[in-house]
């Protein structure tokens, strides 16, 4: 078995390396590829300097295409048997990919959710609108799609490599989630969840996602389920 981790990286100099160590470092025999999505602060440098010598696959792209373009690159270029997204800030703990894979080893499932929310792991107290608004574009994906989720927009999401890609992904930015949901569900593809911890970061710390991505990503939620 071998696991693909694919990282998308835009700006973000003083994680990356901490996590591409830290996704190193978990057992499970695994490629890991970078895509470096046009940073402008220094991430490349480290990059270049610094990780791809430890013998990281690294893709880098001249200008910001959006996360969406930067994990279908990273989808592409997998070798592994299974695939697996990891942001590339320390929000979530790849010692935890066990956890995503057991479904997958097992025969039983095509992709993997890892849920923020169903869990009795650590999780860290942040922004309730936040929480308001994944639980809503939750519950609208949801209504569209069939499925009982409780954290469609997790970043941790693993997926049997010839399933995943086997999927045209369109969206370039954070619209990836939905869009790669409603295309599962139209494919009756097996999907579980599992309980992950969470440590999010707040605006000051380098989050990016904004209330025009969540109107962006129910745009989404109704053009992939009702017209794509």
């Amino acid at each position: 078995m071998k696991l693909s981790v694919i990282i998308p990286c835009y700006n973000e100099k003083d994680t990356v390396r901490e996590i591409s160590g830290r996704v190193l470092a978990e057992p499970t025999p695994k490629e890991v590829i970078i895509v470096d999505d046009g940073s402008t602060d220094g991430s490349t440098d480290i990059i270049r300097a610094e990780i791809e010598p430890l013998g990281v696959k690294v893709i880098y792209r001249e200008t910001n295409q959006g996360k969406g373009a930067a994990v279908s690159a990273g989808i592409k270029a997998a070798t592994g048997d299974f695939i697996i997204i990891q942001d590339a800030d320390l929000e979530y703990d790849p010692m935890e990919y066990g956890k995503l894979l057991k479904p997958l080893l097992a025969g039983q499932a095509d992709a993997v959710y890892g849920s923020r929310f169903v869990t009795g792991e650590v999780r860290r107290v942040l922004y309730f609108w936040h929480y308001v608004g994944n639980k809503f574009l939750t519950l609208v994906s949801n209504m569209f799609t069939n499925m009982n989720l409780t954290d469609m927009e997790t970043c941790y999401k693993a997926f049997r490599a010839e399933t995943v890609k086997g999927l045209e992904i369109k969206e370039r930015r954070f619209g990836f989630e939905p869009e790669i949901t409603a295309k599962i569900a139209k494919r009756r593809l097996r999907v579980y969840e599992v309980g992950i911890s969470y440590r999010g970061r707040t605006y000051t710390e380098g989050k990016k996602i904004g209330w025009k991505d969540g109107v962006s990503a129910l745009w989404c939620i109704v053009r992939y389920n009702l017209f794509d």
